[in-house]
């Protein structure tokens, strides 16, 4: 029996109103997905999102608030790993996009969030939904 790990996942928005979205290497390959990755111990989840946008992008966050919880139930079917992902959101950030860790990701683009780019993640599939219908957490029933 596995055990259930927390990710964080980030909305970037630019002033277009765009998101940022990157293609998964390796873990989460072949996904589209938003920014993120593992809380580690001992982190709060603001913590963990700045570092990973800053690990992964090269952009700093300037603030971050939580906007949406995911349980990552069909991820969880298709690989074994089962994630909870806290879903936060900045459009306060400076930098662009830089690919700062190749080995994980083919690259970094802003797109329009109510047309996203196929195959997408789970996690970050629900958490854009959250995002654009403004609710915390979209289960076995609509928001």
């Amino acid at each position: 029996m596995g055990e259930t790990r927390v990710g964080v996942g980030v909305i970037l928005k630019n002033d277009k109103g765009e998101i940022l979205v990157g293609k998964r290497k390796n873990s989460h390959a072949p996904y589209f997905s938003i920014p993120g990755g593992h809380l580690e111990e001992g982190e709060s989840f603001e913590d963990a999102a700045c570092r990973e946008i800053l690990e992964e992008t090269g952009i700093v966050v300037d603030a971050v608030k939580v906007i949406a919880v995911t349980n990552d139930i069909e991820t969880w079917k298709e690989s074994g790993k089962h994630y909870i992902s806290v879903i936060l959101f900045t459009d306060n950030f400076s930098g662009e996009p830089v690919l700062r860790e190749p080995e994980k990701c083919e690259g970094w683009i802003w797109m329009d969030p109510e047309h996203l780019i196929e195959p997408h993640f789970e996690a970050s599939r629900n958490a854009i939904e959250c995002y654009l219908k403004k609710c915390i957490y979209i289960g076995n029933q609509l928001c």
